[in-house]
């Protein structure tokens, strides 16, 4: 089920299950996962995109596998926080994704600056150019999904 509010999402999950962020591009998808406690998001993989149906298999795999409780997908609003193609592109995905898994709860997550703020970090980790290019998009991810557990943690009150 999709959910437009963070706190209806978190309501929503079930107990002791990681979850997965996405950050949806047009060549790749970065992913990320957190640990069965919500308290830290790790970047994982860079899935480069094919079709949705191959995209979804690799993710599902990756679901089942970590028994995951819950898909963030990164929501790239305009700086001026509108929504833009890339936004209904993101929906359309989100969709898509809640057909294969009706059960799995799923929300979004203001994108913006997730990949300057995983630049920076991998800039200040004196990572090279290649190196980072390889990992950005499941970094950025990572940014993602760190900002929905610090935002879980503050409604739970933890």
């Amino acid at each position: 089920m999709i959910y437009g509010k963070i706190e209806d999402f978190a309501t929503a999950l079930p107990d002791m299950r990681a979850l997965i962020g996405l950050d949806l591009g047009e060549k790749t998808i970065g992913v990320a996962v957190t640990d069965s406690f919500l308290s830290v998001a790790t970047p994982l993989e860079t899935v480069r995109r094919k079709k949705f149906g191959l995209d979804a298999a690799r993710l599902s795999e990756i679901i089942a596998e970590r028994k995951i409780g819950g898909l963030i997908l990164g929501l790239p609003y305009n700086m001026d926080g509108s929504e833009g193609p890339r936004c209904q592109s993101t929906r359309a995905f989100a969709r898509n994704f809640d057909k294969l898994h009706p059960a799995l709860p799923i929300s979004f997550w203001d994108e913006r600056l997730s990949t300057v703020a995983a630049e920076r970090a991998l800039l200040e980790a004196d990572t090279s150019r290649k190196r980072r290019a390889e990992v950005i998009d499941h970094v950025a991810a990572g940014y993602i999904l760190q900002g929905v557990l610090d935002r879980i943690r503050v409604l739970k009150g933890a």
